[in-house]
């Protein structure tokens, strides 16, 4: 068996190794931009290829794909969905996991995603306004009276969302300003170059509570969900620091519970199954207006609020990063067969199960990630981490032959397993702590992520929308709110 993996980051590098794993015992091949060391020693060992290409040109995918006929492609990253990557392999015969371009609409457009779901009454509806200009924005960012979030309308690799608060009445004006000034950003930088996409701008609802995604494998009739992964985007310990694209995640058996045998959990079993009927229904949705099959992953990036319980976020189109690592940590069930049966559209006949542990993952990354990434990149990496820590995963990072050397984004991110959350982040950070640049280059992570500290503090924030958002449910107010909408007053929706 042959199998072609599209991406070269620390995702693509996990699903490698769960591929590598299948008692099929494939031989793994990859096209990337960076030459991955990780999956580079997997496509080695295993007597495939490595081939260097842009994931985004279906021609050089597509070509990759010719060269080695494999039996089906496993694309890691959501642009080549966008770009039509599935599409151009599924036109040549080749089966792919990986969502098609009009079902990836769901992720790629901020925009559509909410359309959808007001279309079909979804539950965890957020209200929002889209924009394609700046200038159609300014009358709702200088009049909404409550707190808002500002996001780009297309997927931007987790750049641009920036959440305003209007608590302190006497900062209302600078609040107004500094609105405008990242709104005004993100259509002129964020959104610079996408031009595959109308509307710019999103104004959201703000709304509180833990953050979690659920990711689901899907063959356009079953859908299975994966166990609840914690992402944490926010460069510095404390929740601190401009967003990334993920500095480490969490995990613990189905519901990111404290510990294997503890009960405390930041959501409940009941909202894991709702947030994992959410992403059920927005998988229906998109293929009942598209007519199109989903064949692979999708993920409801989720927040437990106090308005509807588990709301939508942002959908995905793929595995999450770091998130792939909790989950296929955790995989027991083979990789290669849940792949087989989303191609035969026979998932149902597959028993997917995880195990019940916790992981901690944490990314390791230079100075100047992520707003600097060009003083991030070219620098000589070097790894002496113990061996019986756990695993850890090549990143944005290039084998150049003669060493690796950092890609400008995170390089490594480190795996912790355990029984308890802070028994996985102490394995983790004791990894970490082994990664260096022999340049003298700076590195920094996360050593909050996973501690008790800070799973206790979104435990109780879980706590405290739970205890609303069902006291809502009980008086039959689930999802229905009073908005201020400029040029109309105040309007109940839900």
């Amino acid at each position: 068996m042959k199998i072609l993996l599209v991406g070269g980051g620390g995702r693509e590098h996990a699903i490698a190794e769960s591929l590598a794993k299948s008692s099929h015992c494939p031989k793994v091949y990859c096209v990337s931009e960076l030459i991955n060391p990780g999956i580079r020693k997997i496509v080695s060992s295993g007597g495939g290829e490595y081939f260097r290409g842009d994931t985004n040109d279906p021609s050089a995918v597509v070509g990759a794909a010719l060269r080695c006929s494999p039996d089906f492609v496993f694309v890691g990253p959501e642009e080549p969905n966008f770009h039509g990557i599935p599409d151009a392999l599924e036109d040549k015969g080749i089966p792919c996991i990986g969502a098609s371009k009009e079902v990836a609409e769901l992720e790629l457009s901020k925009a559509s995603m909410r359309d959808l779901q007001w279309k079909y009454k979804i539950p965890g509806r957020l209200w929002y306004k889209k924009f394609k200009t700046f200038e159609e924005a300014v009358p709702y960012i200088e009049e909404y009276a409550e707190s808002i979030a500002l996001k780009p309308a297309r997927q931007a690799g987790g750049k641009g969302v920036k959440v305003i608060e209007d608590f302190q009445v006497y900062l209302q004006d600078d609040k107004r300003k500094v609105k405008k000034e990242h709104a005004e950003s993100i259509v002129n930088e964020y959104m610079k170059g996408y031009d595959d996409i109308e509307y710019k701008l999103l104004i959201e609802e703000r709304v509180w509570g833990p953050e979690y995604t659920v990711q689901c494998f899907t063959d356009g009739r079953t859908v299975v969900p994966m166990p609840a992964v914690q992402d944490n985007k926010h460069a510095f310990d404390g929740d601190l620091g401009p967003e990334t694209g993920g500095m480490g995640s969490i995990s613990c058996c189905m519901n990111l519970r404290y510990g294997v045998e503890d009960e405390r959990a930041v959501i409940t079993e009941g909202e894991y199954q709702r947030s994992a009927e959410i992403v059920k229904m927005m998988i229906d949705a998109i293929q009942r207006e598209t007519g199109k099959k989903y064949h692979g992953i999708s993920a409801g990036q989720m927040m437990l609020t106090s308005v509807w319980g588990p709301t939508v976020i942002e959908m995905y189109s793929r595995l999450g990063d770091p998130e792939a690592a909790n989950v296929l940590t955790m995989l027991k069930t083979d990789l290669v067969d849940i792949c087989e049966a989303i191609i035969c559209e026979d998932l149902n006949k597959v028993k997917v199960e995880f195990e019940d542990q916790a992981v901690a993952v944490k990314a390791v990354c230079p100075e100047g990630y992520p707003d600097r990434r060009d003083l991030a990149k070219g620098h000589p990496v070097s790894i002496s981490a113990p061996s019986n820590s756990g695993g850890i995963l090549w990143a944005s990072a290039e084998d150049t032959g003669n060493g690796v050397v950092t890609g400008g984004s995170r390089v490594v991110e480190c795996i912790g397993t355990g029984d308890t959350l802070p028994e996985a982040s102490a394995r983790a950070e004791e990894l970490c702590m082994g990664v260096g640049l022999s340049d003298g280059w700076k590195l920094f992570h996360r050593s909050d992520i996973g501690t008790e500290k800070s799973i206790l503090r979104r435990i109780q924030l879980g706590n405290m929308a739970r205890e609303i958002y069902q006291y809502r449910e009980r008086k039959g107010l689930l999802g229905k709110r009073m908005i201020w909408i400029p040029g109309k007053g105040l309007m109940e929706v839900g």
